[in-house]
């Protein structure tokens, strides 16, 4: 088993160099194949080892040792239609190459006393990539730009179960990497920059007779990268861009379960603070406010599950100079929000299932599917002289997980 333990260290730090295009906003709608199955449900529903990231104060419900460790082969599809007729170019359509990424996670509870309880966690949690430099350089209406944001958060859950009350705190360090390329009037990339920093969540719960109740709160994590602000720059008319900064988000949520023998129903709410968020604040990001309802049937030999996950974009068309970034001019905003960092889907459905292959292994699936949204805003073109111009995104995402756990 030790053996098993460093073998999922292992893939979990060679597929952490993927990028990936999330959900809610740039965050995982759930990590791990469990709560995934459920869209995302997990804040007052344990999952084991799994909830390790979600509601930590969740793995008090480990009898003894429980190793998860699986991914996500997650598939966006995104489509620009940019008009830059206005700056004497044309309108043309392409299809982002980044349309397929692995994401891992690696997820260890264990019951230490009565009351006392630890664990380890490895989890890719979020990310943002389009890639346009297969886009016709002649046309160049996509500016043949490439993104890619990385997030990896390493995390010690440490949990204390008082009766049917548990409270619990996971140290968070985050691994993160950026990377913008485009051409503009010439090429201008920031490589890639990576950053670590130290974040935290806490978790709550409660239960009694079939309730399960849970609230979590995870803190902001300021992220630096170098180069972001120089890559920015460009489109701020010379006035410039200092931020170098990209943080990942505060979050605050709550959630609860009910049980009633082998159904389970589950439903979560959470906020994610983006308008308030370093870096997204000068692209006029929204707050999101995430609901997410999840049905599980659960026998002793297999479980079948599904649910719905929804939040509105965290974007929206601009149409006057940032309120927290005066050097942007709204076509500029929407520009970089739709053709770098279209973060639009906004409905999830889920699907998953478990299957126990013994008393101490089991194996867990999840689907999840984000119908294809569209969205038109005002591009760039005003803000350099031109005539008025539009940028259309359409944005669909499909993802597959997978997992295996050991219960000893």
């Amino acid at each position: 088993m030790k053996k098993t333990i460093k073998l999922a260290v292992v893939a979990a730090l060679a597929l952490g160099a993927t990028s990936a295009f999330a959900t809610n906003g740039s965050a995982l709608i759930g990590v791990g194949a469990k709560a995934r199955g459920m869209a995302g449900t997990g804040i007052g529903m344990t999952h084991g080892a799994e909830s390790a990231l979600v509601n930590p104060a969740l793995i008090t419900s480990v009898k003894g040792t429980e190793v998860s460790f699986g991914g996500t082969l997650f598939m966006p599809d995104v489509k620009n239609t940019n008009d830059m007729t206005g700056l004497g170019g044309t309108t043309a359509t392409n299809t982002s190459a980044a349309d397929m990424n692995v994401i891992p996670s690696v997820s260890i509870a264990s019951k230490v006393t009565d009351n006392f309880y630890m664990g380890v966690g490895i989890w890719g949690t979020a990310g943002m990539g389009t890639d346009y430099r297969d886009a016709d350089a002649a046309t160049d209406t996509q500016l043949q730009m490439v993104t890619n944001l990385q997030l990896m958060q390493f995390g010690l859950p440490l949990a204390y179960k008082m009766d049917s009350f548990s409270v619990a705190v996971t140290p968070i360090l985050q691994y993160g990497a950026l990377d913008i390329n485009y051409n503009f009037g010439g090429n201008t990339g920031m490589g890639i920059a990576q950053d670590l920093a130290f974040g935290y969540n806490l978790g709550l719960s409660y239960e009694m007779s079939g309730l399960t109740v849970g609230a979590v709160y995870k803190s902001q994590i300021d992220m630096q990268y170098k180069g972001f602000d120089a890559v920015v720059t460009p489109f701020t008319g010379g006035a410039g861009y200092t931020n170098d900064k990209l943080s990942t988000p505060a979050e605050i949520g709550i959630g609860a379960s009910y049980a009633m023998g082998e159904h389970t129903v589950a439903i979560d709410y959470k906020q994610i603070k983006w308008s308030s968020c370093k870096g997204y604040e000068d692209f006029e990001w929204d707050d999101q406010n995430v609901i997410a309802i999840g049905y599980e049937y659960a026998t002793n030999s297999w479980a079948l599950r599904a649910g719905y996950n929804y939040a509105s974009s965290p974007i929206s068309e601009q149409t006057y100079a940032g309120a927290n970034s005066a050097n942007l001019a709204a076509g500029v905003v929407n520009t970089f929000n739709l053709l770098g960092f279209p973060a639009i889907v906004e409905s999830h459905y889920a699907i998953g299932a478990t299957y126990n292959v013994s008393e101490v292994t089991s194996l867990d699936l999840g689907l999840t599917y984000a119908p294809e949204v569209t969205n038109t805003y005002e591009n760039f073109n005003a803000a350099f002289g031109g005539g008025a111009g539009d940028m259309t995104v359409k944005h669909s995402q499909t993802g597959v997980s997978a997992q295996v756990n050991f219960a000893f």
